[in-house]
C-alpha cells in the first residue's frame, strides 16, 4: 500500500477546467509531498476558469497521448464545463480513463467531470456524486446518483462542487492509501 508521499498522480484537463478543482488537489497532494504530473492533449498553456470568469494558467507537464496508467497511482480529473466537455470527444483521454479504471486505481472526478466517467462506461452499477445539472447524465449511464461531498465505489471517487475540494482529496488519498 503506498503511502500518499510515495504516489504519483496524474491530472488530465485541457483550457477552461474549474481553477479551484485543479490547483486545490493539486497543492493538497503536493503538501503531502505526492508527485503530481498535468496531462492535456498539447503542451500549451491551459487556463481554468473561476465560475466561467478567466483564472489562472499552467502548463501541462505532458500530453495525454504520452501519458501510461503504468506510470502512476491514481488519475484526477477536475471539472468546470468546458474541460470535460472537450477531453470527452478525446479519444486518448477517454482511454486512459478506461485504463486506470481497468487497472483497478483510483479516478476522482469532481463536478462536471464525471461527464468522463460517463464516456469511458465506468459508472454502471455504482455510486457517483456530481455537478447537479449533469446527474441524468450519470443515471442514464447506470450509476446510483446521491448527493454527497465525496463518494467513494471501489476505485471510483466522484464529488459535487468546488466546495467540496477538501474532501474530494481525501478521499482520494485514502483510496490511493488502501491499494
Amino acid at each position: 500500500m503506498p503511502k500518499i508521499d510515495q504516489a504519483r498522480v496524474l491530472i488530465m484537463a485541457t483550457n477552461r477546467f474549474e481553477e479551484s478543482e485543479l490547483f486545490g488537489p493539486r497543492e493538497i497532494l503536493l503538501a503531502k509531498s505526492a508527485e503530481v504530473a498535468l496531462a492535456s492533449p498539447d503542451m500549451a498553456e491551459i487556463m481554468g476558469t473561476v465560475h466561467d470568469q478567466p483564472g489562472k494558467k499552467i502548463a501541462p507537464d505532458l500530453t495525454i497521448a504520452e501519458a501510461r496508467e503504468a506510470d502512476y497511482d491514481a488519475l484526477l480529473l477536475p471539472g468546470g464545463v468546458g474541460n470535460p466537455d472537450r477531453l470527452r470527444a478525446d479519444s486518448a483521454a477517454v482511454a486512459l480513463i478506461k485504463a486506470f479504471a481497468g487497472a483497478g486505481k483510483p479516478v476522482a472526478a469532481i463536478c462536471h467531470a464525471p461527464w468522463l466517467l460517463v464516456e469511458a462506461d465506468v459508472l454502471r452499477g455504482r455510486r457517483a456524486t456530481s455537478w447537479p445539472s449533469i446527474r441524468t447524465d450519470l443515471r442514464n449511464a447506470g450509476a446510483e446518483v446521491v448527493d454527497e461531498a465525496a463518494v467513494t465505489d471501489g476505485n471510483i471517487i466522484t464529488s459535487r462542487n468546488p466546495d467540496d475540494v477538501a474532501a474530494f482529496t481525501a478521499a482520494l488519498i485514502a483510496a490511493i492509501e488502501a491499494r
